[in-house]
């Protein structure tokens, strides 16, 4: 009969292996299909706008009625704060989502100090953790298609300013 030492041995070291190759096929995939993946809440950017130059995107225009947006800003704990975009004329559509331009539905896209932020589906996002100092956010209506929805060829945009003390 064989050392029982032996074939334990032999099985931990034939599992770590197998566990490790399911691991590196399994895990790194999943982490490579979310390139932003820093401790942050996963999104890739791929796909759409990351508002620096070079990212040029196609400009609708907007429908009757003109879709209008206003930000205001709720205190959320010493460094954050709840972001409320007020629209009219406009619907939060997250269904459709890279889908097809439909007239005055979309979603919004955030931006913190020129760096984009997950999507806005809905009029409420919670800017977390920001650091001491001035910060400016400005939000964009988008179509569905992330186009930027606009009246004669200006996006539908709002600005804003958060000082963090």
């Amino acid at each position: 009969m064989a050392n029982p030492i032996v074939l334990l041995a032999v099985g931990v070291i034939s599992g770590a292996g197998l566990g490790a190759l399911i691991t590196a096929t399994v895990v790194d995939q999943g982490a490579m299909s979310k390139p932003h993946l820093s401790g942050e809440a996963a999104h890739d950017h791929s796909a759409h706008d990351h508002g620096q130059s070079g990212h040029d995107h196609k400009v609708i225009e907007a429908d009757s009625p003109i879709p209008t947006l206003d930000l205001v800003i709720h205190p959320d704990g010493p460094q954050s704060r709840n972001l409320e975009i007020v629209t009219t004329h406009f619907t939060f559509d997250p269904v459709r989502v890279n889908g097809e331009h439909f007239a005055g539905h979309g979603h919004a896209h955030v931006y913190v100090n020129g760096v984009k932020q997950p999507r806005a589906y809905g009029p409420w996002v919670q800017l977390l953790a920001l650091p001491k100092g001035t910060h400016d956010i400005r939000v964009t209506l988008n179509t569905n298609d992330h186009s930027y929805l606009a009246v004669d060829g200006a996006p539908i945009e709002a600005t804003t300013t958060v000082t963090i003390e």
